[in-house]
């Protein structure tokens, strides 16, 4: 194997979050009276983050006078229930426990809001993975390389030994933007034509194929 480090986006990628990100996107539209969404365009929404996805469920986005209510409910909500519908992807925990094993370094760089981020990766992976990091106030949103650096800098790691994995066109350019090589993965939030359109040059459909790249 030639990488060292190994660098995982989390929702579509390690975590099957649809359900409760759904479940969390309707507490709130239904609270503030606004109509729910469906899965399929829950799943559309996500991948720059909690907030653009209220902003793309919410009516009239930014605009509307209850977005930020509306969006705190969420958060509020989400933190509570996160982990009730989502689980690990068949073989994830099987990969990630073989990685550790054979020395590999392990993070996650999420669009997700650094608490929720955390508190995920802690109950489903615990200490195997090394670094997760989400966002907050001070760093940028992927496709921005900092969560990547910030990640390869807490594990004493060089990017020129790391990998990029995840499920999105926003992986990919986080990987381009971060000078790294990126593993596409099909089980995720987005088919394997718009992975190819979006620029997708590894694309992988099992999580053990991972082990071979």
């Amino acid at each position: 194997m030639g990488y060292d480090s190994y660098i995982f986006d989390l929702d579509g990628t390690l975590l099957d979050t649809i359900d409760d990100l759904a479940f969390s996107c309707n507490y709130a539209l239904e609270k503030h009276g606004m109509p729910h969404r469906s899965i399929e365009e829950v799943k559309a929404a996500v991948g720059n983050g909690v907030k653009k996805l209220l902003e793309r469920t919410v009516p009239e986005g930014l605009n509307n006078p209850l977005f930020d209510q509306t969006f705190a409910a969420f958060k509020e909500h989400y933190l509570i229930h996160c982990t009730e519908h989502t689980y690990p992807y068949p073989g994830i925990t099987e990969l990630l426990t073989e990685l550790r094993e054979r020395g590999k370094h392990i993070a996650v760089v999420s669009n997700k809001f650094d608490t929720a981020t955390k508190e995920l990766v802690k109950h489903f992976f615990g200490k195997t993975v090394e670094v997760a990091i989400g966002e907050y106030d001070i760093n940028k949103r992927k496709p921005a390389p900092d969560m990547v650096f910030e990640a390869l800098k807490e594990m004493g790691q060089s990017h020129e030994t790391a990998v990029y994995i995840g499920d999105s066109n926003v992986d990919i350019d986080t990987a381009q933007n971060s000078r790294l090589p990126c593993v596409s993965v099909l089980w995720g939030f987005r088919s394997a034509d718009f992975l190819i359109a979006s620029g997708a040059s590894i694309l992988v459909s099992k999580p053990k194929d991972i082990l071979d790249i």
